[in-house]
């Protein structure tokens, strides 16, 4: 009382001093206020109006109205590419597309002048910039130089026939487009020059999620393709540095002195920037984070990088791509400082970059057939080049015809590399609009190709499988646990080896972790894969549980874990679910409806009937979605800090909970368990079936299995148990029913037969 009492006092004296200041203040309006101006004030309800419409068209609203629906149409594009099977950055690039002048600026003009006004782009481009300065960063950091100089030969041999094939191919065509072309005042040299870097280019951001998706990341062609890339971006990057400085000095022989200051700044990178940062990498690589000085230290490595490179003439992207490069080759360091950059490069700044290309692409220009004819040259001359060069370089260094044609798909994936080439071409001027849209498209339709491409290699080059006879003996019960979280993992495997443990001759546990693709880079996927599992195999060990390991990058998480319990004919599949924190506020609630805004598959789902819950209320659609399509048994595990599994509780709801008995069984039989079953319906009681179960168990286990009345059962008894066994309905019954035994539950699994 006292408090408010204070609040009251101090907040109205303050509000009546406020206010006397502002009655004695408007007697000084005499002398700054005209006649004339007081006569001309509109009233309330006008001004409040023409207030909001300034504040709509102001740069800072318009900015970020641009940015929100940029994010908003990114994100459905490359959902709609991912369900495809493609590379979301194909979506990416098409949302830009949707959003410029090719269909928003024909369709709905008035609109797209609103939203994209042309004093507007300028400040859109810089951040673009700004994203495409990080994400260089990011490529440059992903390139590991140590794999580069072990597997060099092949690689190399590869990697600039894939260059120099297009290359020389696409200079060729310039020599038959130049007149046609070109745009006024722009050299040959200039123009065939960048046609032929254009054709060249390959995406290894792209390329490297391919590989990861088609699980080829351990393998021996896997690591060569890797290895291409990597060469290739570095020498592609190299060159286009070398082109940029001819087409701004004008000449061959006046753009040595351009050549000669980039190469100057190359080797001070390499042999002095880089020592001093790897002394900094290596004092802070055991460190959890990085402080802001040190921070501060590589962000001004890496502007001071893009800024020197712009001034000399190759870029700004060049000196990004260096500063990415020469990075602390330790990967806890580059993981630690890639997450302080990635999120915001690649999901805020970088579709930016793809609007401000769908702004300057123009597919409307291509309003001839023969224009049309043209772009199809474009695409089979790129194709013929990148794709042939690969293939028949890692022909004649040994590879078999299926593996270089394989390569040869690879490389021929352009993607987001592709369009800042091009964008660097525009800004020149020596790409005119025309053959700036072709190109785009040309980028589009070979990175599109990749994958179907693959599948039409491995279609044609179809091995036969010799079928392995099976050794006689029993069936081994398989487990599969799937894990998120490594914690929550050492949970999973004392489940799995309360089940199995006095039987591991006749069992298999493994342990598998997903990652979405997009999430991984090339450089760190084998540390992420170990630092991920060692927590598993330490507790399996102390528990001395064989366990096989499984990593898998993939575009649907979801999706594989099914796939592979099912191809795998797994007898149990455990997932984890954890409580939200939002659950039930009302903050959760909005969250969760924008999350279904902001993430197209809630979206979809829920549009779609996808997202009832055919379980009721309690389990999530992703729950739901595993549920409906998992084949064998599937236990939901919710996980509350499991270490021991010595007192299990089991209630028992309904007849169809009988199966429910054989894990209580495999507990006793392994872990040497104490069984306790509440069955307040009295469904053991009335069928004989259950009696027998039941009676066989403490033929073999006495004292393992007691039964608790239904009055004994409340929160706090709940409490003193260990864990928790559940069949699914029986589950929906107690949330439904007697959802006040689940305050203090332990850790739970909730099983479907």
């Amino acid at each position: 009382m006292k408090n408010i009492l204070f609040y009251v006092i101090v907040t109205g004296v303050f509000l009546f001093a406020m206010y006397s200041i502002v009655g004695q203040g408007e007697a000084f309006e005499l002398t700054k206020i005209t006649t004339e101006a007081k006569f001309n004030s509109i009233d309330g309800f006008d001004q409040a109006k023409s207030t909001l419409i300034e504040n709509l068209s102001h740069p800072l609203a318009i900015l970020l109205l641009q940015i929100i629906t940029i994010i908003v149409v990114a994100r459905i594009f490359s959902f709609l590419f991912r369900k495809i099977g493609q590379p979301t950055v194909i979506g990416e690039i098409l949302a830009g597309i949707f959003l410029g002048p090719s269909f928003v600026g024909w369709y709905f003009p008035e609109f797209s002048s609103f939203l994209f006004p042309l004093r507007s782009i300028p400040n859109l481009q810089f951040l673009s910039q700004v994203g495409l300065i990080l994400f260089m960063f990011i490529v440059g950091m992903e390139l590991d130089l140590k794999v580069l100089r072990k597997k060099a030969s092949e690689a190399v041999i590869i990697s600039h026939a894939s260059i120099i094939f297009p290359f020389a191919l696409g200079m060729g065509l310039s020599y038959f487009m130049y007149e046609s072309f070109a745009p006024a005042n722009v050299k040959f040299l200039s123009f065939s020059l960048f046609i032929g870097i254009a054709m060249s280019i390959t995406a290894f951001p792209v390329l490297a999620r391919i590989v990861q998706e088609r699980q080829l990341s351990k393998t021996k062609l896997g690591a060569l393709v890797i290895t291409c890339a990597a060469a290739d971006d570095i020498t592609a990057w190299c060159i286009l540095a070398a082109v940029i400085a001819i087409v701004k000095a004008g000449s061959v022989v006046s753009s040595i002195y351009i050549i000669a200051m980039a190469v100057a700044y190359v080797v001070l990178m390499l042999k002095v920037i880089q020592p001093f940062l790897k002394r900094i990498g290596d004092v802070n690589a055991k460190q959890d984070t990085l402080s802001k000085p040190v921070v501060a230290i590589f962000f001004a490595i890496l502007l001071l990088s893009s800024y020197v490179t712009e001034v000399i003439g190759i870029h700004a992207l060049f000196g990004a791509f260096m500063a990415g490069v020469i990075m602390p080759p330790n990967l806890h360091f580059r993981n630690i400082f890639v997450e302080k950059v990635e999120d915001v490069s690649l999901v805020l700044l970088l579709p930016l970059f793809f609007v401000v290309t769908g702004l300057k692409t123009q597919i409307g220009l291509l309003n001839d057939i023969h224009l049309w004819e043209i772009c199809g040259v474009i695409i089979t001359v790129a194709v013929t080049g990148k794709f042939l060069g690969s293939a028949l370089a890692a022909r004649y260094v040994g590879q078999s015809w299926k593996e270089s044609l394989t390569i040869g798909a690879f490389m021929n994936t352009r993607g987001l590399m592709e369009l800042v080439v091009l964008n660097i071409g525009f800004d020149l001027g020596v790409l005119s609009p025309q053959i700036f849209a072709m190109m785009v498209i040309m980028a589009l339709v070979t990175t599109f190709m990749t994958g179907p491409a693959l599948d039409l290699i491995n279609f044609l080059f179809k091995e036969k499988n010799l079928e392995l006879l099976e050794e006689e003996g029993p069936r081994k019960y398989k487990i599969l646990f799937s894990f998120g979280d490594p914690e929550r993992g050492k949970s999973m495997v004392h489940l799995a080896n309360s089940l199995v443990h006095k039987y591991q001759n006749e069992s298999t546990v493994s342990a598998m972790h997903l990652r979405l693709s997009n999430e991984l880079h090339q450089y760190n996927m084998l540390e992420f894969e170990r630092v991920n599992f060692r927590p598993i195999k330490r507790e399996a060990a102390k528990l001395n549980l064989p366990i096989q390991t499984l990593f898998k990058p993939t575009l649907d998480i979801d999706k594989e874990i099914v796939e592979t319990a099912n191809e795998g004919g797994y007898d149990l599949l455990i997932i984890g679910m954890g409580p939200s924190i939002f659950e039930g506020s009302f903050l959760g609630k909005m969250i969760g409806i924008t999350s279904k805004i902001i993430n197209p598959e809630k979206f979809y789902n829920t549009i779609t009937g996808k997202d009832s819950n055919v379980e009721g209320t309690t389990f999530n659609s992703r729950i739901n979605n595993i549920i409906k399509t998992t084949k064998g048994s599937l236990g939901i595990f919710i996980d509350k800090g499991l270490t021991k599994i010595e007192i299990v509780f089991i209630p028992i709801l309904s007849l169809g909970d009988a199966f429910i008995l054989d894990y209580a069984y495999r507990m006793i039989q392994n872990n040497g368990a104490r069984i306790k079953i509440v069955d307040p319906l009295g469904v053991i009681q009335n069928n004989i079936a259950f009696q027998n179960i039941i009676n066989s168990i403490e033929q073999q286990y006495p004292m393992h299995l007691s039964f608790l009345g239904e009055s004994a059962i409340d929160k706090d008894y709940l409490a003193t148990m260990d864990m928790m066994v559940v069949s699914m309905d029986s589950w929906k019954r107690l949330m439904d029913g007697r959802s006040e035994w689940l305050v203090n539950a332990p850790s739970v699994l909730v099983v479907k037969p």
